[in-house]
């Protein structure tokens, strides 16, 4: 008997805050010590450890991450889009883990959402040039879904990223571009 670790890690649109929870399946036969979950942050290669305990729910922001150190009290920083790699484990913690890519989107994914907003939609069908530009809409939720897969379920963080980029690019061209010169 052992316990199967897992972690589950929910997009939230809160762009100041990373959730982590935990959903592993714990056998009584051993004990849970020191259980801890680190996270490297992009761009950075060293983790930060953080204790925590079964069944945990733990909202990070960057004061925890360590990307602020400063009036972490009052107001904390965005948590930059990218691929966190989230690590859990209880003792022997060298023996007892599971890893995870995690691609967070949330910047990216609240730009979308809030150039959708934009669009002058009714009731009724739209303008052509309308249509046009939830077309493309479409084409980059399709790019961001992609990313993540081939970050989270194809173990490919070099291909998700360019995926990711590309889907910035677009979203950044909708957002700025008539439909006609996409």
């Amino acid at each position: 008997m052992r316990h199967q670790l897992s972690l589950e890690i929910p997009l939230v649109y809160n762009d100041r805050l990373l959730q982590v929870v935990d959903s592993s399946i714990y056998t009584s036969a051993l004990p849970i010590d020191c259980a801890r979950i680190e996270v490297t942050v992009p761009g950075y290669v060293s983790p930060v450890a953080i204790t925590v305990t079964r069944d945990f729910s733990r909202f990070l922001n960057s004061c925890d991450l360590g990307l602020q150190t400063l009036d972490c009290d009052t107001q904390t920083l965005p948590l930059p889009d990218g691929i966190y790699v989230v690590r859990y484990s209880v003792s022997p913690n060298d023996q007892v883990f599971v890893e995870y890519n995690h691609l967070r989107m949330t910047q990216a994914w609240n730009r979308y959402y809030t150039q959708l907003t934009d669009l002058t939609l009714g009731s009724c069908e739209p303008e052509e040039d309308v249509k046009e530009q939830l077309r493309q809409f479409q084409l980059v939720r399709s790019f961001l879904e992609a990313a993540k897969a081939k970050v989270e379920y194809g173990h490919e963080p070099h291909k998700g990223m360019e995926l990711f980029v590309y889907a910035q690019r677009l979203l950044e061209r909708v957002g700025t571009c008539k439909a006609k010169s996409l």
